[in-house]
């Protein structure tokens, strides 16, 4: 049975309620996974959603910071969490669908404004999450298995407003890049939004600072789907809802989709 899935940087579920509602209203995704939701497990709104036959939930969360949550309208079972590098952060979460298909969530730290461990921590931390997740599935080989998430990285020339000018900055330098794609080569994992959509300028984050981000379109590809090369050809219709980027009181990210059939 196909199934759609749709990833989406919330920046405060509680906060932007209304416009997560609206999307499942407007877009109905079978599996909507929330980053950065900012809120403990008990305090997250789950009647509206409810309403919605949004019925199903795996969430790791804290107050006020990262958290990440799967809700389904899909019964799903929690299939985990892990603290990647320990920096006790509620940065990932599993969930497993009845057809066997296993779905991570993960929200990488954004690492900063300054490339450069030795002066900046959260750079150090960024680069550690990736060194772990890679190692993670060097270790632990995942088959039938989807992640999606802000990946707080662009990789592709394609995937940032300007290649040469965001070269020295974070989210698009050559040692984030490369980290990633260890940790893409080290799961055997499928970018299924460019194998969809293979060509062109693509984003999905579009900064607040802009006066108007949609004339100036100064984004980056900070959010992912990925796939196991065991289910990746199952993927298509990729696409991000970027006009949900122009929503009152928006994330400064939109979301993407793309359909499963499995």
């Amino acid at each position: 049975m196909p199934f759609t899935l749709a990833t989406w940087n919330i920046n405060s579920v509680r906060l932007r309620e209304p416009i997560v509602l609206k999307l499942l209203q407007e877009e109905a995704p079978d599996v909507l996974c929330l980053q950065e939701c900012k809120s403990p497990v008990d305090k997250i709104p789950t009647e509206g959603f409810a309403a919605l036959g949004y019925t199903h939930m795996v969430a790791n969360g804290q107050k006020g910071y990262n958290g990440v949550m799967i809700l389904s309208r899909l019964p799903i079972v929690d299939a985990g969490r892990h603290d990647f590098a320990n920096l006790g952060h509620a940065r990932h979460v599993a969930a497993r669908l009845e057809n066997g298909v296993t779905i991570h969530n993960h929200y990488v730290p954004a690492g900063g404004d300054k490339p450069d461990r030795e002066v900046n921590e959260k750079f150090g931390q960024k680069l550690d999450y990736l060194t772990d997740m890679r190692d993670d599935f060097h270790a632990n080989r995942p088959e039938r298995s989807i992640l999606v998430g802000d990946l707080n990285i662009a990789p592709r020339e394609d995937d940032v407003w300007d290649h040469k000018k965001l070269l020295k900055v974070v989210s698009h330098t050559p040692i984030e890049v490369e980290a990633l794609a260890e940790v893409q080569e080290s799961g055997n994992w499928v970018d299924v939004t460019r194998a969809n959509i293979p060509e062109g300028k693509l984003y999905s984050w579009w900064s607040y600072r802009a006066r108007d981000w949609d004339v100036a379109d100064k984004g980056r590809r900070l959010d992912h789907v990925w796939a196991t090369t065991d289910i990746a050809a199952s993927g298509h219709s990729s696409r991000v809802v970027r006009h949900v980027r122009g929503w009152e009181k928006p994330s400064d990210h939109a979301p993407i989709f793309a359909t499963f059939d499995l």
